[in-house]
């Protein structure tokens, strides 16, 4: 995997793809309410401020990857358990990814199949790219990211079309209104889908232009921020506050309203394709981390012997770690998100004043190997 080299503008392309990933199809944030969409523009400049870090840890170990450079600054006792720690948690995250798009689409259109089914075949696709090699992954990136903004303004235009928009439901009332946009907003919002791209800290070391790291990853998060925040105000705007809280799939319910002069009706497969599409993409990218992570902790030359074992790890955990959606929910508010407080926040806030410790009293020994 070391021989994959990518673009700036394919790293920008998977980015958005992954914050999207189910983020623009279920509920984000400590509260679904009317102002979500603000809550998601408030935790823009916390995720922008975690993705410095992350980047700034980069620029510093430019040819390591997370675990390598965890190893560097920690040494590789203490670093051994923070990284096996990491890849669990990232199989854990990857097949909560899968087991949403698995009960999406057991809901609405593949109601007489049986999940796991649908998630071991959604599984084997990410099987057989990491098998074949990473490196079109990343190209199809673009591809796929156009293919989402057609998707995108063809459903926008047809909720337009049909009346179904109410922009009044959206304003904030009152000073209630602007500290629950920010409880949202910090930190489940900034960690939720922002605090995510950690994951992506083995991913930056195959940049072609390394430094452009920085500037493509920010400009992701804000531009991937205000599509969600857009794509939240539109499904509020058609359902109202109370059915979107409500609605398990407020995205599908929103169009499934969508009805032109009796013509133009049930345009359920535009979800179900760019929720395919966003967690195809998402689970191919953290299921890469776990790959390219173990390769590096274990000095395996190649980690495409270990897309069959993680994927199965993943398609196994999607099906047990829950036995209904409502747990599913709640055991990602209970545990989760604590869990992706201490991958995307707390490692790397040690890490960066490890090294920084380091640096200033032993300025000699620290490189960027």
């Amino acid at each position: 995997m070391d021989k994959v080299r990518i673009s700036p503008k394919q790293m920008f392309a998977l980015m958005i793809l992954f914050e999207f990933g189910t983020a623009i199809i279920i509920h984000i944030g400590l509260e679904a309410n009317h102002v979500i969409w603000l809550s998601t523009l408030f935790a823009i400049p916390g995720g922008m401020l975690l993705y410095s870090l992350y980047n700034y840890l980069f620029r510093e170990y430019p040819n390591l990857i997370l675990s390598g450079y965890m190893r560097r600054i920690l040494g590789s006792y203490a670093a051994w358990p923070l990284c096996l720690f990491m890849i669990g948690y990232f199989m854990y995250n990857a097949s909560r990814n899968l087991r949403e798009a698995g009960d999406l689409l057991v809901a609405s259109v593949y109601d007489e199949t049986p999940l796991p089914v649908i998630n071991l075949a959604m599984i084997m696709i990410v099987i057989y790219v990491l098998g074949k090699g990473t490196e079109v992954f990343f190209r199809t990136a673009q591809l796929y990211l156009f293919i989402i903004a057609v998707i995108g303004g063809i459903g926008f235009l047809v909720l337009l079309c049909s009346g179904v928009l109410d922009w009044g439901q959206l304003w904030p009332y009152g000073k209630g209104d602007w500290l629950s946009a920010l409880r949202s907003a910090y930190p489940s919002i900034m960690l939720f889908p922002f605090g995510e791209l950690i994951c992506f800290a083995t991913v930056l070391p195959v940049l072609e232009n390394k430094q452009a790291a920085g500037r493509a990853g920010l400009t992701a998060i804000a531009v991937s921020g205000v599509i969600l925040a857009f794509a939240h105000a539109l499904q509020i705007a058609v359902l109202g506050e109370s059915v979107y809280q409500r609605s398990t799939f407020p995205l599908l319910s929103a169009i499934s309203i969508v009805d032109i002069a009796d013509f133009l009706q049930r345009l359920d497969a535009l979800v179900m394709l760019t929720l395919i599409i966003c967690v195809f993409f998402k689970m191919s990218m953290y299921c890469y981390a776990v790959v390219a992570m173990t390769a590096d902790l274990f000095r395996l030359p190649s980690g495409e012997m270990l897309a069959a074992p993680v994927g199965s790890t993943v398609f196994f955990l999607s099906l047990f770690a829950a036995a209904s959606f409502p747990e599913h929910e709640n055991e990602g508010k209970l545990s989760s998100m604590p869990l992706l407080f201490l991958v995307s926040v707390a490692i790397p806030l040690l890490l960066a004043i490890v090294h920084l410790s380091k640096k200033t009293l032993f300025p000699k020994k620290q490189g960027g190997a």
